[in-house]
């Protein structure tokens, strides 16, 4: 095995043949990058007198451990992916680190990055874990780095959840591909967090599989351009955007409706299901109504039952305008008007129901109603 020193630097033609006439002391003082990637490096050495390094290519070796770095506060990229690390350490001191490549090591857990608040890159991909693990993060490392990393590439981790890493709000391009995310709504409360994002690449996924995946990720992420290596068009944009603000725009109008037709129903139903008598009035509020409907019409109907007449009219249960006015109407029916003088109760409860003559019911005849109302042609009150 190598050891990065400083003689191994000495020693070196790339970087000393061109500067032959600087002295080791004085070379190694204006030395900013050092390549020693691929040579069967496993230890770093004392390399102090680099001052004023600023990258390190270390890649391709066998380094288990990130050490003797300290005194790199000038480094701003270092490239030590496909090693043999397993822990993210040693690097507090590394304050101007913009980019850390930390790919095809045995890192389990992102962690120790809580000073390095200047990293704008941060690449993890394909770290080589023990069976049954994924890769994880330390929130407070994640909270550290929330105003300042761009890019983040945590492919091929086993990930099936990404909702700690929300607050990153400032990330720019992500890619989480080849992992095992699943669900769709909780990738999106996490998108919503992200405004800047402009690329993302979650192909390999499950959920890439999911009905209406990309055209629900383009319409979270408002200022995506490449989603999994596609660019998203101009027309696509507009038009997703365009579905989602009419979607948007309907379920509005539908809510204000429903708080507007049904605010004289009972304090305790539910106003976020359908309008309709059957979603209002469930279980033991239909039955009760039921009851206050046989009490008030007495003996001239004793088998009404509003259960079943609701269930006459399967019009109702299409949410609607009509339908709205038409359960609010029954309420009062059962509340208030039961006991109308201008009809018998049981001929009231049959234009209800649909059966009888809707002409002659003044309480009727004023509502709202469809053609599922009305019957072919009114009853002849004239006798033979």
């Amino acid at each position: 095995m190598v050891h990065l020193t400083i003689d191994l630097i000495a020693k070196s033609r790339n970087h000393f043949k061109k500067k032959r006439a600087l002295s080791l002391s004085e070379y190694l003082r204006t030395l900013t990058h050092l390549h020693f990637s691929n040579k069967n490096i496993k230890d770093i050495g004392d390399l102090s007198m680099c001052r004023n390094l600023t990258v390190l290519y270390l890649y391709d070796n066998q380094i288990t451990d990130i050490c003797n770095l300290s005194f790199a506060s000038n480094l701003t990229h270092l490239y030590i992916q496909n090693n043999n690390i397993t822990h993210i350490k040693n690097l507090s001191n590394l304050r101007s680190l913009c980019k850390l490549y930390l790919g095809g090591n045995r890192v389990a857990v992102v962690e120790g990055l809580e000073q390095l608040s200047e990293l704008k890159e941060l690449h993890l991909e394909n770290q080589r874990l023990a069976p049954g693990e994924k890769l994880l993060f330390d929130p407070r490392t994640l909270v550290s780095l929330a105003e300042s990393l761009c890019v983040l590439n945590i492919d091929n981790n086993n990930i099936d959840d990404i909702r700690d890493l929300a607050v990153l709000k400032e990330l720019q391009e992500f890619s989480a591909a080849d992992n095992k995310l699943l669900n769709i709504e909780e990738l999106e409360e996490v998108f919503i967090h992200w405004p800047q994002l402009l690329q993302m690449d979650l192909g390999g996924n499950p959920v890439c599989k999911k009905p209406k995946y990309r055209d629900r990720v383009i319409t979270v992420c408002r200022n995506l351009e490449v989603l999994d290596g596609r660019e998203i068009s101009y027309l696509t944009r507009n038009f997703l955007n365009w579905k989602a603000s009419k979607e948007a725009k309907m379920k509005k109008r539908t809510k204000h409706m429903l708080h507007g037709t049904l605010s004289h129903y009972p304090n305790n139903c539910n106003m976020d299901q359908d309008p309709n008598p059957l979603h209002i009035y469930k279980d033991a509020q239909l039955q009760s109504l039921s009851r206050q409907f046989r009490v008030a019409t007495g003996d001239h109907c004793p088998q009404v039952d509003l259960a079943q007449f609701l269930r006459r009219m399967p019009f109702l249960m299409q949410p609607s305008p009509i339908s709205a006015g038409l359960g609010m109407a029954l309420h009062s029916w059962g509340l208030e008007r039961a006991g109308g003088d201008s009809v018998s109760r049981l001929e009231t409860l049959q234009h209800i129901a649909g059966t009888g003559d809707r002409t002659t019911d003044p309480v009727v005849r004023g509502l709202p109603y469809t053609t599922e109302l009305q019957t072919a042609a009114p009853k002849s009150t004239n006798s033979d």
